[in-house]
């Protein structure tokens, strides 16, 4: 029988939503993952431009000023993509947000609703561990 050693991955997690940043905040730190936790799109590129390296940004599309849509546009503007995976999680189910998203440059479009936390960070763990065979 193997043991999977836990992943020490660090990412930033974004929703406007308090109580599902903290769950999701909690479920990743309680993985090992070292965690930023931002309540809007400009802590999201302050974390990245003070120098927080993270493997995977995971972000809701519906936030207060700017939204998931804004954040992907940024981070392809700054060239950020080719160093991370990024995670839409949101409520959004419409097919023209998802081909949205990806246009933009996601990898992966989650909607909360029909994943567990622990669902999520599985996806999230295999996702960014692909990224790093592939770079």
């Amino acid at each position: 029988m193997t043991t999977e050693t836990p992943h020490n991955y660090s990412i930033i997690l974004a929703d406007d939503d308090r109580f599902l940043l903290d769950m999701y905040t909690k479920k990743f730190s309680d993985e090992g993952y070292t965690v930023e936790s931002c309540l809007a799109v400009h802590e999201v590129i302050s974390a990245i431009e003070g120098g927080f390296k993270a493997d995977a940004v995971i972000f809701d599309l519906v936030m207060p000023q700017e939204d998931g849509f804004d954040l992907l546009r940024t981070v392809r503007e700054k060239g950020w993509e080719k160093d991370m995976v990024l995670i839409a999680l949101t409520n959004q189910s419409a097919e023209e947000e998802q081909a949205k998203t990806e246009e933009l440059g996601a990898d992966a479009f989650i909607v909360k609703a029909t994943m567990i936390p622990s669902e999520v960070f599985k996806k999230v763990d295999e996702l960014i561990t692909e990224k790093r065979k592939i770079s």
